[in-house]
């Protein structure tokens, strides 16, 4: 994939000279029509051979751009609160907003690539990784980013000669480190394995360009060019068509019958044998949560169910267990323009807790695929293929030592009557109902659909929902606890 890369391109002086100042101008008013339009992110991950003039190029596009436009990030390896999470967890919380381009020296492509070249990791591994990349850049393309990658080339030879001329000038002999050399000397292994990412990762939505990185002219105008085309093309065509949905869209089942219907709502509890229990069920937690074993996990409660179903009860419930220094809980409402200048699922990625930690969603990512379902916030491409990337984040939560719980708490429609009106009358509980719940309830045979859809979808073998019958609050409570005290068992017993 190289090969075009190494047979000598080069633009004269004078040639460039001429070309540059409407180069210029045109990538400026480019990127303030992007700022003015705010419809979409542009990121630039930069990477190649050293020596092949990353840095010298991205500083050249850097200064003829408004740099107050701009973010760059330079990674490096990770730090002690990155290794915590999932390895993609760092990428997600430096995505540019809408309006506004990212420029990364290195990206997730590096932390694929260089344990391989280290020998630090297998094939199996470096694939997971790069399949890994794969869906995530699906999924920023498919929410509208424009992405682009550049990979800076040379010959082992030019390479080698780039790097004894830097050394020699005392100007730049800064710029070589032991790092370069131990690079030159793996040059074959990181052709390999780079042309191995570039082959799988070769998308139509985010595409690579391979610049030849000897004669700075070519690569300044090369790059500068591809930068222009891509986002003058978006620009001008609006918004990109939207991607075709990862699953066709659901059926209703021709007898009208869905899971919700298979449960038993009144369930027989009374409060002296709910409070023996929860007592016991709270200290079986505290004592999980204090295993020095959950060092190495964390814990992730996603809380959905009818309005006025008992989710906040159940989570008071478990947090009067938990030490207050361990978790944190999340209540998710509309999202805020922050958020809306993101891809719709870095509200949550921001969220995840660390290892040893826990964190508690009341009501999650699973908007997407109810709320914006329903009342017509999402179009029909954009939920549908909420499913996949949503089994595809909770993957990468598992993958990384979490344990994931999700319960979907239901009550009958006349319960819910009774208890919308209940905290009508009652002066502490009437934040607790809104118009929008009344509302909601207009909607009831929408949302049995869609809740059906979503749990057949979405509760996999690793991460299954939980149902729970919630017209007897004390026996949804303590489902709710028996089930979380079951998975952590679980996970910390391997």
């Amino acid at each position: 994939m190289f090969e075009s890369a190494e047979i000598g391109h080069a633009i004269d002086k004078q040639t460039y000279k001429k070309e540059v100042p409407a180069l210029r101008e045109a990538l400026l008013d480019a990127q303030y029509d992007l700022k003015e339009q705010g419809g979409f992110p542009m990121l630039i991950l930069i990477h190649g051979l050293d020596g092949a003039g990353r840095g010298e190029t991205m500083n050249l596009i850097n200064e003829w751009l408004d740099p107050r436009l701009i973010d760059n990030i330079a990674f490096a390896g990770m730090n002690d609160e990155e290794k915590a999470r999932p390895w993609m967890w760092r990428y997600w919380r430096e995505l540019p907003p809408k309006g506004r381009i990212g420029m990364y020296y290195g990206s997730y492509y590096s932390d694929a690539l260089f344990p391989r070249i280290y020998g630090k990791s297998d094939r199996d591994t470096f694939d997971r990784q790069i399949f890994d990349i794969l869906r995530f850049e699906r999924m920023l393309t498919q929410d509208g980013a424009l992405v682009l990658k550049f990979w800076f080339h040379l010959t082992r030879e030019k390479q080698l000669a780039r790097l004894k001329q830097l050394e020699r000038d005392p100007d730049t002999a800064w710029r070589v480190t032991d790092i370069d050399w131990k690079h030159y000397d793996r040059y074959d292994k990181i052709r390999k394995h780079g042309e191995h990412i570039l082959r799988l990762t070769n998308t139509a939505h985010a595409p690579w360009f391979v610049v030849e990185g000897e004669d700075p002219y070519y690569r300044n105008l090369t790059v500068a060019r591809a930068i222009l085309a891509a986002l003058r093309k978006r620009l001008d065509n609006k918004a990109p068509q939207p991607m075709p949905s990862e699953v066709p869209p659901p059926l209703p089942p021709i007898d009208n019958k869905l899971v919700l219907d298979t449960l038993k709502l009144d369930q027989k509890l009374d409060k002296d044998g709910y409070n023996e229990k929860l007592a016991k069920l709270q200290g079986r937690l505290n004592l999980l949560t204090r295993n020095p074993r959950f060092a190495q996990h964390s814990l992730v409660l996603v809380f959905e169910g009818n309005d006025a179903a008992g989710k906040g009860g159940s989570i008071r419930r478990i947090t009067q267990a938990l030490d207050a220094r361990r978790y944190r809980v999340v209540a998710v409402a509309a999202p805020t323009d922050e958020e809306r200048a993101q891809p719709w699922l870095w509200r949550f990625w921001r969220h995840v807790p660390r290892k040893g930690d826990i964190t508690i969603f009341d009501r999650s990512w699973y908007g997407r695929v109810l709320v914006e379902r329903v009342e017509g916030f999402a179009c029909e491409e954009d939920w549908s293929r909420a499913y996949y990337e949503i089994n595809d984040f909770e993957h990468q939560l598992h993958e990384n030592g979490a344990v994931v719980v999700k319960f979907w708490l239901a009550i009958s429609q006349d319960e819910q009557l009774e208890r919308f009106k209940a905290r009508e009358e009652t002066g502490f509980k009437r934040f607790k109902i809104t118009e929008e719940d009344w509302r909601n309830r207009d909607k009831w045979d929408d949302y049995r659909l869609a809740v059906s859809d979503m749990i057949d979808r979405t509760s996999t073998n690793r991460v299954p929902w939980t149902l729970v019958e919630a017209n007897n609050k004390y026996y949804a409570r303590l489902k709710v606890m028996q089930t979380v005290c079951d998975a952590l068992e679980a996970a910390l017993n391997g």
